[in-house]
């Protein structure tokens, strides 16, 4: 799918893609650092029929709501084929025994034989994290391994 970039003269830079119901959806990055959600109308791909200001931390919970579930569909059809194997997203919590803590320290494979394949956090996604990669509160841990693994994982990453 392609993006395109537009400079916007004094105003910063529109990112958008045409979505299948013809419509451009996107990004305007201001120069000031204020980001607007747009969506076109239907008609006209110039002329916005929405426009959503969102803070940093808007555009990065969104950016993990849009961005996590495509990367669990992908790793779910990679795996489809094998049986018993199956991939959940996961979240580090605020009250989470492990938020500011380190991969390493949750001895996740160890005590749960399934591997964290990556984390979401604030809009960035962090593959393969090592055992020194930081948990902080809101990350959304994308795990693979068994049902069973997974529910064991979920219980340590809520109460230790």
């Amino acid at each position: 799918m392609n993006v395109d970039v537009t400079a916007l003269p004094g105003i910063g830079v529109r990112k958008d893609f045409e979505a299948r119901s013809g419509r451009r959806i996107g990004v305007v990055d201001h120069r000031d650092g204020s980001i607007d959600l747009i969506v076109s109308k239907l008609d006209d791909p110039d002329a916005c029929a929405a426009q959503v200001p969102l803070t940093s931390d808007e555009a990065a919970v969104l950016a993990n709501l849009l961005g996590a579930p495509q990367l669990v569909a992908q790793l779910r059809e990679d795996h489809r084929d094998l049986p018993g194997i199956t991939t959940r997203q996961l979240p580090i919590a605020d009250d989470s025994p492990y938020d500011g803590r380190a991969l390493g320290e949750t001895a996740m494979r160890t005590r749960t034989k399934v591997s964290i394949v990556a984390v979401m956090r604030a809009g960035q996604l962090h593959p393969s994290p090592g055992p020194d990669f930081t948990f902080a509160a809101d990350d959304l841990l994308v795990v693979v391994g068994t049902p069973d693994g997974l529910d064991a994982a979920a219980k340590i990453l809520s109460h230790g």
